[in-house]
Parts: structure tokens; C-alpha cells; sequence
């Protein structure tokens, strides 16, 4: 996986604007190690805590929109403030997180850095915060309005039951039934069923 040291001036093209001071006031006050990782495709961002006199270290998929990069960095500060509180005694995602999550989180809603569509959806997620950073799938979506579209790429809900997709590791799946909240879908060459977010990014193959 590959990492790159992010100079502290240089971090303002990964912010949306008036977030870098306050974001570079909680780097400084908790010594937090911040990275910029490539594209990974199971996670956004992770938080490892302070050991062996080391920084709390944090690192940040850097192909994210500014507003997606902001909301995974509090997220994963988030779990930083919980272990600063209650240490390995809590759950990843428990009360406590979600707690700390809750109120860094309405300290960046206060400052009107968000435009009111992620705004609107970061309040509703102010109710109960995702165990994944970006997770639910309401902000996904409208997190997603500010991303650079990428010919034929499209969320799983957009393909037509019947139509196919490939996914990054070349597999091609037909679409099936929703199933709740999730999709159905067939490895066309296995013919194993599979289930997957509706908000799962997909190349659509077009037949």
C-alpha cells in the first residue's frame, strides 16, 4: 500500500474551504501522524493509536472529493478521541465513538463548510453514525454528486436487473432481485450468488 508524507501547507488541496484550521488545530493538539494513501477499495481511511512513544497515526485515501476526504478524516479522529477517553476498553464502534463522532462532527457542521445536500445528510447521520467511514449509504450517495465521473462506472442500484458489471478485479456478475437492502447478483462464470450495496461503485458492461 502505498503512503506519501502530505507537507501541512500542501493539505488544503485535499480540504474543502475555511477546514484546514481547524482540522490542523486537532493535528497539532493530539501529534497526529496524517497520510495520504492510494485508491484502497475496502476501506476509505484507519486510525492506529499512539504506541511506543510513537504519533496517534491516521491515514486517508487521497483520490476521495474534498468533502468525502473531511468527513473520513473525522471519522477516523473520531476513534482517536475515543481511545483518548476510554482507551482498549470500548468497542470499535460503540457508544463511545459514535459519541466522539457525533461531536466532532456538529464542530465542522457549526463552521457551514459543507453545501446544505451534505449538510442535510451529515445531520441525519448525526442519529447514528456508520461503523464505516462514508457508510451509510443516504450521505454515499449525495457524496458521490461531488466526485469525478468516470465513463461507464455507475452504483449497483443504477444497473438494470438482467444488465451486467464488472468489478476492479475483472469478475462480471448479472444483476438480480433486491433483496432488502441488498442486491443480488451471479458470477456469470461460477454462477455463485453474491450480494452487494446498492451504492457498490461497478463498470457497466455493455453487451
Amino acid at each position: 500500500m502505498s503512503k506519501k508524507e502530505v507537507p501541512l501547507h500542501a493539505l488544503s488541496d485535499y480540504l474543502p474551504e475555511g477546514a484546514l484550521e481547524p482540522v490542523l488545530e486537532y493535528l497539532h493538539n493530539y501529534r497526529i501522524h496524517l497520510t495520504i494513501t492510494r485508491s484502497r477499495t475496502s476501506i476509505l481511511g484507519d486510525y492506529r493509536n499512539a504506541v511506543d512513544q510513537k504519533n496517534h497515526r491516521i491515514s486517508v485515501n487521497g483520490n476521495l472529493n474534498k468533502f468525502s476526504f473531511l468527513v473520513t478524516l473525522l471519522h477516523e479522529m473520531a476513534h482517536l478521541l475515543a481511545f483518548e477517553q476510554n482507551g482498549h476498553r470500548i468497542a470499535a464502534h460503540g457508544k463511545e465513538w459514535k459519541q466522539e463522532y457525533g461531536k466532532i462532527l456538529a464542530q465542522f457542521l457549526v463552521k457551514k463548510i459543507f453545501p446544505p445536500d451534505i449538510e442535510k445528510a451529515l445531520h441525519k447521520t448525526l442519529q447514528n453514525p456508520s461503523a464505516t467511514s462514508c457508510g451509510e449509504e443516504h450521505l454515499m450517495r449525495v457524496l458521490r454528486n461531488y466526485d469525478q465521473r468516470k465513463s461507464g462506472v455507475k452504483l449497483v442500484e443504477e444497473i438494470q436487473v438482467g444488465g451486467l458489471f464488472k468489478l476492479r478485479d475483472g469478475r462480471i456478475f448479472c444483476k438480480g432481485e433486491k433483496l432488502r437492502k441488498r442486491h443480488k447478483a451471479t458470477d456469470i462464470v461460477t454462477k455463485q450468488v453474491y450480494l452487494f450495496s446498492g451504492v457498490y461503485e461497478v463498470e457497466e458492461v455493455v453487451s
